[in-house]
């Protein structure tokens, strides 16, 4: 844990939901309800993230985006069982979902979840796309928070 907080928080900082990676257990079906129920954009070719188009090749992972241009990123885990059949009464579905900060607060960002002793599970990470670090909240859900790469 820091000594001094560099922020009180993350207040102001974080500009929108980047996107959300969901567990699919069957991808043929979640991508008929999101492309073709929902009518929402599957991402291909250029569209597709450089650090996803192996596994959008290899049918693992499946792009969309909403009208307002989040992403949602289906990722295929045939063997993911939730802890009740019922997805009413359980969650184990979410992968993670991403928050978008500017570059430049990139490392506040790091050292404000550093000073609250939040559970970090990896990062940060640097990729063609920009930075990224994963973490959880309270309750275990995964989350992330990245930037594009420094002008």
């Amino acid at each position: 844990m820091l000594s001094t907080p560099p922020a009180v928080s993350l207040a102001g900082c974080l500009r929108e939901v980047h996107h959300l990676a969901l567990n699919v257990k069957d991808m043929q079906a979640s991508r008929y309800f999101y492309g073709t129920v929902l009518g929402l954009h599957e991402l291909t070719g250029s569209e597709v993230p450089e650090t996803l188009k192996k596994e959008v090749a290899a049918g693992k992972v499946a792009n969309f985006k909403t009208p307002d241009g989040t992403i949602i990123d289906l990722f295929w885990e045939p063997d993911l069982t939730p802890p009740d059949p019922d997805p009413k009464k359980g969650f184990t579905r979410m992968n993670h979902f991403a928050f978008d900060i500017a570059p430049e607060l990139f490392d506040r960002a790091v050292e404000v979840l550093q000073y609250y002793d939040v559970l970090i599970d990896h990062g940060p990470v640097t990729r063609p796309t920009g930075r990224g670090i994963y973490f959880y909240d309270p309750d275990g859900f995964l989350l992330e928070i990245r930037c594009n790469p420094a002008p």
